[in-house]
């Protein structure tokens, strides 16, 4: 039997609020601490308790780490899915089960590993018996560790990080490990070809996820003011801001120099944050999709008023409350219009965990220059789940609060300044902060229709001249936002394009595209929206471009429609959104569906070409009138740029 070392896929099927997280979350922490990429995938209900859930980690000596549908190895502790769970076992595979579970094995083309879970747990009287339910996930993560090469010591190292060197539960723990590993030891012979061995290629690398990754980038990037209401997936930013803030922002008196407020809905969340932004401080709120829309008055509020603040929206599966566990890029439409009448959001899109800390501090520069809500769109994927990431780095620039009049800089101008006036062509007008102590620093700041002085006014000529103004102001945006990642392909020669988290299931396409299909690719991924330079030149390159996103109707694709009408012909949506990661297989299935060679292209534009040939001789053809046997000379002569035929007759 050929062994398959350092990349298969190990999915765990247990119960909802079983405390099973912390199991396969030492099982990741330690495959990582081999040397291994490695990443996590949680798929639970959106009940408290009691229904299945499942977690998979997949390992890749290649680095490949995007959601994989193939289940090598399956461990099985509910014998709610336990059927489901055995079916699901590709053919060749492992299947380990809690030996209490009386049910049919009807595979033979797997191997079958029974585990005394219950026994083993009961056997320490150090475990105490209201522990043994969420301590017997322990079980599985050392027999399974004896069973494919995980290193014993490397689990021990991932519980000291979880438990954050509390000795007790991390010797409860390990000790139930270690018990799994020398039951598994004594008694299972192997009979699968899966292995794990140590490489070196997470040296240097951390893992986190992107909620935490966030508000870490936030903190560094000087958030002083947080409103928030809970909401799944994007609860964990916040609470990861409650958690880092007391240790990273200490002042020497103890006095805090940030706050953060749950308030009552996610509406008062963003009016909060939209008064501290327009207070002059750092400000942010954190949502999800139904919580975006409770938040459109307010958004559209802050863009007309041109108040700075951000705004991260970790998404999910919709409409309504759809799928709240479930992963999407749905709310990128949504967000690039929202509100009514004619708007236009600054959006960032990271793609990775981090960039969700860069951008977590870029955000906030980024809202001050242009005086604007700025959107950051992560999913549930990205902000909850861990990835491997290079160590996060501290800004190296510094802030950047934009156009602000100090008293000094009023004092020179004379109080001769307007709030909205574009004093030179970039759309942005300057600002005060409140405590500004000059005589002239003060406007008024409103929803309604304003001249450039901040004046209420109902001119028409006044309402588009600062419509315009904004207009002017978002391309604007376009020199400050962050520009696309291209990954090139010598020989290329078709374009994908996508955004967020899509990434990593597209470089493995990408790859696989090449080695088993010919077909060479350029992946340009947009990181903001409005586009850049960068994208124009790209979508100029291509005849086909496939535009990649987990969404029903492709959201991306249909903003480019409308802002590069001229090659809406060559864009090709490859958009899936059941609300599960994107993986390599659908991204190439997706693409294989709608590709056309060159070949055919070419063959394509040549038959088009002779169409319109042929179309422009039926024109001429029936034109012209018809000839007659008398007729003995033809003239033609050149009216209004048409050939107008004239007989002259005897």
């Amino acid at each position: 039997m050929n062994k398959i070392i350092n990349d298969f896929s190990i999915t765990v099927g247990t119960v909802n609020g079983s405390g099973s997280s912390t199991a396969n979350n030492t099982i990741l922490r330690a495959i990582f601490k081999m040397g291994i990429p490695v990443s996590g995938k949680n798929l639970f209900p959106s009940n408290i308790q009691g229904l299945p859930t499942w977690y998979t980690i997949r390992a890749n000596k290649d680095g490949f780490i995007a959601h994989n549908e193939q289940r090598d190895i399956v461990i099985a502790m509910n014998p709610n899915s336990f059927a489901r769970d055995l079916a699901s076992v590709t053919p060749g595979g492992a299947f380990y089960y809690a030996d209490d579970i009386k049910q049919p094995i009807t595979r033979a083309d797997v191997a079958i590993y029974p585990m005394p879970v219950k026994t083993i747990v009961r056997n320490d009287p150090n475990v105490p018996s209201d522990y043994r339910d969420h301590v017997s996930n322990m079980v599985y993560v050392g027999i399974l560790a004896q069973m494919i090469g995980i290193d014993i010591e490397k689990m021990y190292a991932a519980l000291d990080f979880h438990f954050k060197k509390k000795q007790k539960p991390i010797d409860m723990n390990f000790n139930i490990i270690k018990a799994g590993a020398e039951w598994a030891k004594t008694n299972l012979e192997k009979k699968d070809s899966f292995y794990l061995e140590p490489m070196n290629k997470t040296d240097g690398l951390i893992m986190a996820d992107g909620n935490m990754a966030g508000a870490l980038g936030a903190i560094y990037g000087g958030v002083q003011f947080v409103g928030w209401y809970p909401i799944t997936p994007a609860t964990s930013l916040a609470e990861s801001l409650n958690d880092y803030l007391p240790q990273l922002r200490k002042r020497e008196d103890g006095k805090h120099t940030y706050a953060v407020v749950q308030a009552e809905d996610e509406l008062a969340a963003l009016g909060m944050s939209i008064g501290a932004g327009w207070s002059g401080l750092r400000a942010m709120t954190s949502t999800s999709g139904p919580g975006l829309s409770l938040m459109t008055e307010f958004a559209g509020l802050a863009y007309y008023a041109e108040v700075p603040v951000v705004i991260w929206d970790v998404q999910r599966i919709g409409p309504s409350t759809g799928l709240p566990t479930r992963t999407s890029q749905g709310d990128l439409t949504f967000t690039y219009f929202i509100g009514h009448g004619d708007s236009q959001s600054v959006i960032l899109l990271p793609g990775d965990v981090y960039e969700c800390f860069e951008f977590g501090w870029k955000s906030f520069d980024i809202a001050e220059r242009i005086q604007t809500p700025v959107f950051v769109l992560s999913d549930l994927d990205m902000g909850m789940n861990q990835w491997i990431s290079k160590p996060f780095k501290y800004p190296d620039t510094p802030m950047d609060r934009g156009k602000i009049l100090l008293e000094s800089d009023l004092e020179e101008l004379k109080g001769n300044w307007g709030r909205y006036a574009d004093t030179d062509g970039d759309g942005i007008g300057f600002r005060t902060f409140p405590g500004n102590k000059h005589p002239m620093s003060s406007y008024f700041t409103r929803g309604t229709g304003h001249d450039d002085h901040a004046k209420y006014s109902e001119e028409a000529d006044v309402y588009l001249n600062n419509m315009d103004r904004l207009k002017r102001k978002h391309v604007t945006a376009k020199e400050y936002v962050p520009a696309p990642v291209l990954h090139a392909m010598k020989g290329a020669t078709v374009g994908i394009l996508a955004y967020g988290s899509t990434e990593a299931a597209i470089l493995e396409a990408q790859h696989q595209l090449d080695k088993e299909y010919g077909i060479k690719t350029d992946f340009l991924r947009i990181r903001a929206l409005p586009c850049t330079r960068e994208v124009d030149a790209f979508l100029a390159k291509y005849d086909q471009i496939f535009i990649v996103e987990m969404n029903r109707d492709g959201q991306m694709a249909q903003i480019l429609m409308t802002e590069y009408p001229q090659y809406a012909p060559n864009f090709k949506v490859v958009a899936y959104g059941d609300g599960m990661p994107a993986s390599a297989k659908w991204v190439r299935e997706g693409i294989l569906a709608k590709y056309e060679s060159r070949k055919a292209v070419g063959g394509k534009q040549k038959a088009a070409g002779n169409m319109k040939k042929a179309a422009k001789k039926v024109v001429a053809k029936k034109a012209a009138p018809a000839k007659k046997a008398s007729a003995k000379k033809v003239t033609k002569k050149a009216v209004a740029g048409k050939t107008v035929k004239k007989a002259k007759r005897k």
